[in-house]
């Protein structure tokens, strides 16, 4: 990568692209990789950013990170566990059922259905696995990687603009995930699946920019027709802010600073901090601080055989000591007290932590 394209990716990296080494960068389906070498299911994906299958001529749709398809026949062992992507992610279940968890929501996806996928959300396919299916996906990149900037479309495709400015209203301003697609929206999938096939990727290019396009003018209409609800607070910054804010949490060994929190959002710190306010009435590093603490009592409760010093470490706090000293301040009482002797109140907070647990296993 040159230094540009470094400095660009640096530009579009956001709060759900928080560490190369987290789960929630953009995925490259480590499970389905490895799951093609144990021969379990068949891929055909041209690709370009790590993603598996072949890789693309540097020249070719470079907005396209991967367009392709698995063919999962019997019983499978993998899943794509959570998970965000770069760009905008469509995909299409030509057979076969499995399951689709987006945010909060969860879904049995069957034949005929379409999910969107927006940079900032988090899914996954499987539950833990995936099911017997066939699955078609493009991901397009559209240079987001927060709800409140700008979308640019490849040049090459042929909306018109006024149909580009209505097809980012429809897809940025719900969030709605899973969709009956229609009968143009799975030919251009299938279309689409038969060219990555190729041994030649260029001599399949113009064919396969023809049915992206085709699926886009699809899309649009497929949403026009829903008539779906449009919320604009959805491409707000505050909104920007909120999700960096409900994610924190999965985030709290990272030391954190204000203009760090700022930039994740694209903001100065003063304006952070006004968000940050508003939203939660604390200053960015009194919700740190709060968002630790409650993490704190979570493992307290829920991770018996770890050490006070190994809860301090993953919740960010850089001591034991430091812990201990900010715990008492909150609580009135240390780590330590609070695990041997917990109250009414924190007997239910292990009660639904042993309930989670149970849940997740």
């Amino acid at each position: 990568m040159t230094d540009s394209s470094e400095r660009q990716d640096d530009k579009l990296r956001s709060a759900v692209f928080l560490s190369p080494g987290e789960t929630y960068h953009a995925d490259r389906c480590e499970p389905l990789r490895e799951a093609v070498r144990r021969g379990e299911v068949r891929l055909a994906a041209l690709v370009r950013r790590g993603y598996p299958g072949r890789l693309m001529p540097e020249t070719m749709l470079p907005e396209v990170s991967t367009v392709g398809f698995w063919d999962a026949t019997g019983t499978q062992s993998w899943g794509l566990d959570w998970h965000r992507n770069e760009g905008i992610e469509l995909t299409y279940l030509a057979r076969g059922k499995t399951q689709f968890l987006v945010d909060q929501e969860h879904f049995t996806l069957e034949s005929g259905h379409l999910t969107i996928a927006r940079p900032w959300q988090r899914h996954r396919v499987g539950n833990p696995n995936v099911g017997p299916s066939r699955l078609c996906w493009l991901i397009l990149d559209v240079g987001v990687r927060r709800p409140d900037q700008a979308w640019t479309w490849p040049d090459w495709l042929i909306l018109s603009p006024a149909d580009l400015r209505r097809l980012t209203t429809l897809l940025s301003h719900n969030e709605q995930s899973v969709w009956r697609a229609n009968d143009e929206i799975g030919a251009c999938f299938e279309r689409m699946a038969a060219l990555v096939q190729t041994k030649s990727p260029l001599n399949v290019q113009t064919r396969l920019r023809l049915y992206i396009n085709e699926l886009f003018i699809s899309l649009r209409e497929l949403l026009e027709e829903e008539k779906v609800t449009l919320d604009p607070h959805l491409t707000s910054t505050q909104r920007t802010v909120e999700l960096f804010l409900n994610g924190l949490p999965q985030h709290l060994e990272h030391l954190w600073t204000l203009p760090e929190m700022a930039e994740q959002c694209g903001l100065s710190g003063s304006a952070f901090t006004q968000y940050c306010r508003r939203i939660t009435n604390l200053t960015p590093t009194q919700y740190l601080i709060h968002c630790r603490v409650e993490a704190v009592k979570r493992l307290l409760a829920g991770s018996p055989d770890l050490s006070i010093t190994d809860i301090a470490f993953a919740c960010g706090f850089q001591s034991s000591q430091y812990l201990a000293t900010v715990f008492h301040q909150k609580t009135g009482r240390s780590p330590r007290a609070w695990r041997e002797a917990p109250t009414k109140g924190e007997l239910s907070l292990r009660a639904k932590t042993d309930r989670q647990n149970l849940q997740q296993q």
